[in-house]
């Protein structure tokens, strides 16, 4: 008996950091697109919708902060080899970036022009990201702007 219960509390502690963040597997709920490196008209621009009921506290790093919806907001699959490639939001609340890389390392980032988040990829991977875009404060329906590049952000 022991060493089951051994058993389930290991297995509760290598699961544990996969419940604090939102379903990376769940459909988008503003669609998905292919890009290619050195993809036309750049910069890729998507009406979305910020914010969410989900806090991501636990999520990450230290200081992560924020809502986003249990689903993905945006699915991007990334093809070629690029020197950078930038994920930002312009959004008119205060909006989170959280995004899942195709090595299922996750990136977060708050106000990094002004209150709206950018994060930067510096030869990124190709594959799929999943990306939420989610607000301080857990405000709703808030509108904004997914926006793709690979020029200077």
């Amino acid at each position: 008996m022991t060493n089951l219960m051994t058993a389930a509390a290991a297995l509760f502690v290598v699961a544990a950091p996969a419940f604090a963040c939102p379903d990376w597997e769940g459909a988008p709920h503003f669609g998905q697109i292919d890009l290619q490196a050195g993809f036309a008209p750049d910069p890729y621009v998507r009406n979305i919708t910020a914010g969410g009921t989900t806090s991501i506290q636990g999520c990450g790093g230290s200081g992560w902060a924020g809502f986003v919806t249990a689903r993905p907001d945006f699915d991007l699959y990334w093809n070629g080899a690029s020197a950078k490639m930038t994920i930002a939001v312009q959004a008119s609340a205060d909006a989170v970036l959280l995004v899942n890389a195709p090595d299922g390392t996750w990136y977060y980032n708050d106000d990094s022009s002004g209150s709206n988040p950018a994060i930067t990829f510096a030869n990124p991977q190709q594959g799929l990201y999943d990306i939420w875009i989610g607000s301080y404060d857990g405000s709703r329906r808030n509108p904004g702007q997914l926006i793709i590049t690979e020029l200077n952000y």
